[in-house]
């Protein structure tokens, strides 16, 4: 991790309780320091509480037992400084890409002038130069998530939220997306946190990769995952598909016990 902390979760448990049924332990004693500016990956299976600790470390939702902090100040709720990434964009149909853009920025209550060109910049920046007037109906997939990530961060927050955003794109537009998400940390450097299923995905985006293990979440290993992100032939590195087999027997396990099937 580069420098100190800009992210300390510090012994965090998350306990659900329905409405109906039982309650349910969603992360157990969770620990994980991210340095500023830093690319982590939380992996792990279906419902070991990889999203539970991404809305906690933005504030959706409330820290019951432990302690999480951002540059020492302990998170009691959403804040500009974090910005978070759905997965189904959440982007606002009746208006255009420039409009969805603007809205966080007027709410800012930023000049108009000023806004005006934040967005022409980030519409720009991810590459959506001439779809300023388009309405999302009439995006592609990935394009509505390149709105969703300029809307994110034309606000400038410190810290980038991100929760599987690019799980409901098809292979060819997600390799797109992670390789223009890579491009845009590189040339606004924010501090990145981001959810996924995809061990590839995890290891090629991110400095370090937190494995989570099946419910109740805890860390189960941190794995250090810097390669060169921009050798256009690192997915036939040798080392770079040890790392996936590293990782994915790690993830595998787990996922065999949050399916309570015995491995072979």
């Amino acid at each position: 991790m580069p420098g100190p902390a800009q992210i300390v979760v510090d012994s965090v448990n998350h306990m659900y309780r329905p409405p109906r049924g039982r309650e349910v332990l969603a992360l157990d004693q969770v620990s994980l320091e991210v340095g500023n500016r830093e690319f982590v990956a939380l992996l792990g299976p279906s419902g070991c509480g990889k999203s539970t600790l991404l809305y906690l470390i933005g504030g959706f939702l409330p820290v019951e037992k432990g302690l999480i902090s951002v540059d020492g100040a302990p998170v009691t709720g959403p804040g500009p400084d974090r910005g978070i990434v759905f997965q189904h964009f959440a982007l606002f149909p009746w208006k255009t890409v420039r409009g969805n853009i603007l809205y966080g920025l007027e709410r800012q209550g930023m000049a108009k002038d000023e806004r005006e060109q934040r967005a022409m910049d980030f519409i720009k920046l991810v590459g959506l130069s001439g779809f300023e007037d388009s309405y999302p109906s009439q995006l592609s997939g990935g394009m509505r998530q390149r709105t969703a990530i300029a809307r994110t961060l034309a606000f400038d927050p410190k810290i980038l939220l991100m929760d599987e955003p690019f799980g409901a794109l098809d292979a060819q537009t997600r390799g797109l997306m992670q390789a223009e998400l890579l491009r845009i940390w590189q040339a606004t450097p924010k501090t990145v946190i981001f959810v996924t299923h995809d061990v590839q995905e995890a290891v090629y985006l991110a400095d370090r990769v937190a494995v989570m293990s099946a419910r109740p979440g805890r860390i189960k290993a941190i794995v250090e995952t810097k390669f060169d992100k921009n050798d256009p032939n690192l997915f036939k590195t040798k080392a770079f598909g040890e790392k996936v087999d590293e990782i994915w027997n790690l993830v595998r396990d787990e996922a065999i016990k949050a399916q309570g099937v015995r491995g072979p």
